[in-house]
């Protein structure tokens, strides 16, 4: 663990994500941020399971909780599966041009390249989902928390949508390339509107003091 990219401390990532190095770079980062948005949606069921207050949502509030944890160690995961997936890519481009391997090197890396980034949209859209139910059900007094959480789901969605933008660009087989955009744009579709509706309507409700 201590050698992979989620086992470094913040600092060591941070580092690594501003230096000359191929990896971690967007997709990783969009990860990680989708991961933190996960937890911060534990961090509010945390603070409300157990008082009695919230009784009739508390075992809504676990199942959220279960699934949340899912959802981070996945994410967590897919930052080290950004990074292994364009490293290849990275290699694919370095084949010399006349070289009549490049081109089928440079497609099929290109596609295992797009594999993570479209995993971390599925995965976000997923603590999206939560973010919504934590908002409704969760303590009052975290609902900072679920959302900035909502708005670091919103980021990692949108990051993750340009990383498979970056990947299907350039793509010769342009029906697999048109059937990854879809996918992407569908997600962001479907979830970037209930994402932004969970953070603004958390806001609104600080600013008139509710």
């Amino acid at each position: 663990m201590a050698d992979s990219l989620v086992g470094r401390s913040c600092a060591d990532f941070a580092d690594a994500l501003a230096a000359k190095l191929p990896v971690p770079g967007g997709g990783g980062a969009a990860a990680l941020v989708g991961a933190l948005a996960a937890a911060l949606c534990s961090m509010a069921g945390e603070f409300t399971v157990g008082k009695p207050r919230y009784a009739d949502v508390d075992q809504d509030v676990r199942n959220v909780l279960a699934q949340a944890a899912d959802h981070r160690a996945r994410l967590l995961a897919l930052v080290e599966q950004d990074a292994a997936g364009f490293e290849p890519l990275a290699a694919a481009w370095s084949i010399p041009r006349d070289d009549p391997s490049r081109r089928v090197a440079v497609e099929q890396a290109t596609r295992d390249a797009c594999d993570a980034p479209l995993a971390i949209m599925r995965e976000t859209a997923q603590v999206i989902c939560l973010l919504e139910e934590m908002r409704a059900k969760g303590t009052r007094l975290m609902q900072a928390d679920v959302g900035c959480g909502a708005l670091l789901a919103e980021a990692a969605l949108r990051s993750a949508a340009v990383s498979v933008l970056v990947n299907t660009r350039s793509y010769r087989e342009r029906q697999w390339a048109r059937d990854a955009e879809a996918e992407a744009n569908g997600l962001l579709g479907a979830y970037l509107a209930r994402a932004e509706a969970v953070g603004c309507s958390v806001e609104a409700d600080l600013r008139k003091g509710a």
